[in-house]
């Protein structure tokens, strides 16, 4: 069994996101001991895992709650489930597509100003230089 805080740490997740994710219904089966603590079972750490999935890609509590939902109905939601998942998936592919162009656009601009650095140039696109150079 783990405690909030023990959990935080295994899975990188702020003890307060934690508790605001269990008052959200996302981990049905927490339990709690004789003095109210919640108490996370290695089971109870794979519903952690799979909403921090979901979180880290955007998608709201409400589809969370749903999919939680359709897990604990049973097998017969597993299409749904399944859309889910598969939309989860097209989304996170789209935010790496382009955090992989951001990632280009960050290369140049470091290669960019390593060559200015290395050379001892002025940075000819700052519009501030060539503010500085009409007066």
């Amino acid at each position: 069994m783990f405690t909030v805080k023990e959990v935080s740490e295994k899975m990188n997740v702020s003890e307060h996101t934690l508790r605001f994710w269990a008052k959200s219904g996302f981990f049905p089966f927490v339990q709690r001991d004789k003095n109210n603590i919640r108490q996370f079972t290695e089971d109870d750490l794979g519903w952690v895992k799979i909403v921090k999935c979901l979180r880290s890609v955007g998608t709201d509590n409400k589809s969370i709650k749903r999919y939680i939902d359709l897990c604990i109905e049973g097998d017969s939601t597993i299409k749904e489930r399944y859309e889910i998942i598969h939309t989860t998936r097209q989304k996170a592919q789209a935010q790496i597509k382009e955090l992989t162009h951001q990632l280009e656009l960050l290369d140049y601009k470091e290669n960019y100003y390593q060559d200015l650095i290395k050379n001892n140039r002025a940075d000819i696109w700052n519009p501030m230089n060539k503010q500085l150079s009409i007066k």
